[in-house]
């Protein structure tokens, strides 16, 4: 990989932005939106179609998200104001419907995941506190969060660090306790090895790696405070490539200790795999208290999915790529209410598909969309020049980026084809239905104007 220089570097000249954001917590943004409440819920479900070997669809989904971070690495830093896939897809294709169904695939990949996640957190970790019935606690945790939302929350830098010291606490608790479990002599070492009787190991693992994908998403996110980020060219590849490969060992050390814990079939039993893991090792941590860790990381990780996800709709609303009834505020709160009210039903109806695994997948095949137009991007941009130097990845990286979207995507199952599809016809009514309100808007203003 290497840098492509046409005049000397020109970061920040002319932006509003104060570029405050250092290498260091570049690395911390990126490795807690990555190392985020999807291995506290997937561990289980992956067990389902590789047994033990639970490392294998990880380091597999480590190498496939590598390789469309390059495409990011070039792009964040060819145009570090630009801020996200959206507006790559513009610049490249300059197809308005094309660069809204991007936006919008992220849109839906955000409210997607706070459904999921919703339903991790009403599963197992919560049940260590209350029995309550799932899909309705879901529900109105969702609710809950959209009463944050709508209030005002503050996201800093510095909640993130502090947020993603809880989760990866959490993962290290997994970690220690089954090493003192394997020095007692407990644990099946053999069982990291061991795939279902009746399954193809290569092929197993290709599906399960679409599961495993989920756990590394959240790196594309970084692309939108690229401008406040100091000297991009220099500082974004080393973070975004060193907090992948950080989040890579850390989800390798959980898998390894999660199968030597317990057999695949008590994993894939479980919504709460991570809790029953540390109950198995035998050490004595409270059950209350790792089921807290985990659902601090939940809770934390569907609050910032859906802050995320009413902000984009709201802009998207504000530039008229969505119904401008989606960009009313609160007077007092300057909060999207109509967006966060809009994101968090759709969020509600999608939990009433019940399963986190399947959900993921969802979240997968969307951004799947966006992550082969990222690498298609990268390509088509070759040919504009720009004035600064900027980190320029191999050309054989996109385009094997677009192969492993591609492979990915015909491994997706047909009801997870189907919820993707539907939540882009929503995507697509609501775009054409913004184009001929704002048409008939413009008119009616110029009527008024001239009459």
């Amino acid at each position: 990989m290497t840098s492509d220089t046409a005049a000397p570097p020109q970061h920040g000249s002319g932006s509003k932005l104060r570029q405050a954001i250092t290498g260091p917590l570049l690395y911390l943004f990126i490795l807690g939106d990555v190392l985020g409440a999807g291995i506290y819920a997937l561990m289980g479900t992956l067990s389902k179609d590789v047994g033990g070997a639970l490392w294998a669809p990880l380091v597999l989904a480590l190498l496939l998200a590598l390789l469309t971070a390059g495409s990011y690495a070039e792009l964040v830093t060819k145009y570090p104001k630009a801020g996200g896939a959206a507006v790559f897809a513009e610049r490249a294709y300059k197809v308005p419907i094309v660069s809204f169904l991007v936006g919008f695939c992220m849109l839906a990949a955000g409210v997607t995941s706070a459904a999921g996640l919703s339903l991790a957190f009403a599963g197992d970790y919560l049940g260590t506190f209350f029995d309550l019935p799932p899909v309705p606690t879901a529900i109105v945790f969702l609710a809950l969060i959209a009463c944050l939302n709508a209030r005002g929350i503050s996201d800093s830098l510095k909640s993130n660090v502090v947020m993603t010291v809880i989760e990866v606490s959490g993962l290290v608790i997994v970690i220690v306790v089954v090493a003192v479990m394997l020095g007692a002599g407990g644990g099946d070492v053999t069982r990291i090895g061991a795939f279902p009787a009746d399954a193809n190991p290569a092929l197993a693992t290709l599906s399960a790696a679409i599961v495993a994908y989920y756990s590394f998403v959240g790196f594309e996110t970084s692309a939108n405070i690229a401008e406040e980020v100091r000297e991009p060219r220099r500082v974004y590849p080393k973070a975004l490539f060193g907090a992948l490969a950080t989040a890579g060992v850390v989800y390798v050390l959980v898998a390894l200790a999660s199968s030597i814990a317990l057999p695949a079939s008590e994993l894939s039993e479980s919504s709460g795999p991570l809790l029953a893991v540390v109950s198995a090792s035998g050490v004595p941590v409270p059950d209350w208290v790792f089921s807290l860790i985990a659902l601090v990381a939940v809770a934390n990780g569907a609050l910032l999915t859906m802050i995320m996800a009413s902000r984009v709709t709201y802009g998207m609303a504000e530039q008229r790529l969505l119904p401008a009834v989606l960009s009313k505020v609160l007077p007092n709160r300057k909060t999207p209410w109509t967006a966060i009210l809009a994101t968090t039903l759709v969020a509600m109806l999608l939990t009433l598909v019940g399963d986190v695994g399947t959900l993921a997948e969802t979240v997968v095949l969307l951004l799947l969309f966006v992550f082969i137009s990222t690498n298609v991007a990268v390509l088509v941009l070759r040919r504009d020049r720009v004035e600064h130097d900027h980190f320029r990845v191999w050309t054989w990286v996109p385009v094997l980026g677009v192969a492993s979207c591609l492979l990915l995507l015909s491994q997706q199952s047909g009801q997870v084809w189907l919820y993707a599809v539907a939540l882009l016809a929503v995507g697509a009514v609501l775009y054409f239905v913004a184009r001929f309100t704002g048409r008939r808007s413009g008119r009616d203003h110029e009527a008024g104007v001239i009459h």
